[in-house]
């Protein structure tokens, strides 16, 4: 399992065998059956977690209890709750596998140590933070600018061939519109 998470890195930086092996100790592996949590509402998220196997889906519940679906998590994407993570307070999220999953866990501590001991590190960090960032942004202006289709079209140019390992009643959850809706764009554009 780690042996993915050191191939992730080997792509994006140089480390010496020390900085290899020192990253290695202060991990931990973790594996997830299919609707398995990684992370419940009210609990406070204290990892950064990267997956190495598998599809995870961030998402919060309102008060009548409809799922909404923030962030899906692929192979050699990161995952959690930063605002939980940084300010140590209670999560509203949930996190939980849509299928078998296993994941490469560092506690903060740890993350932060590493940062500190390995700047390549720090650098690969700063660029995945920015790249989240990007994306969020991108996210939060589809939602408020485009129609139900637009939206549908994004997601699968985004998430392309991934789109068959999530069930259709998440994806009209991550973008917003109820499955009946999504059933109709979807016969819409496969009319095209």
């Amino acid at each position: 399992m780690y042996d993915i998470y050191q191939q992730y890195l080997d792509k994006r930086i140089q480390l010496t065998e020390e900085e290899k092996a020192f990253i290695q100790s202060l991990s931990v592996a973790k594996k997830l059956r299919k609707k398995q949590y990684l992370l419940q509402e009210g609990d406070v998220w204290k990892y950064h977690a990267f997956i190495t196997k598998g599809c995870l889906r961030t998402y919060a519940v309102d008060d009548k209890g409809i799922e909404h679906i923030i962030y899906f998590g692929f192979e050699s994407w990161w995952i959690g709750d930063r605002e939980s993570l940084i300010n140590q307070t209670p999560t509203r999220l949930n996190i939980d596998a849509i299928e078998d999953s296993e994941l490469i866990l560092f506690t903060n501590d740890n993350f932060q140590l590493i940062c500190e001991k390995v700047p390549v590190f720090k650098d690969m960090v700063y660029g995945i933070i920015s790249k989240s960032l990007n994306v969020n942004q991108s996210r939060i202006l589809s939602n408020i600018s485009q129609t139900a289709e637009e939206k549908y079209l994004s997601f699968l140019e985004k998430y392309g061939a991934l789109t068959n390992r999530i069930p259709q009643a998440m994806i009209a959850a991550y973008l917003g519109i109820k499955p009946e809706t999504l059933s109709r764009i979807r016969n819409s554009v496969s009319r095209k």
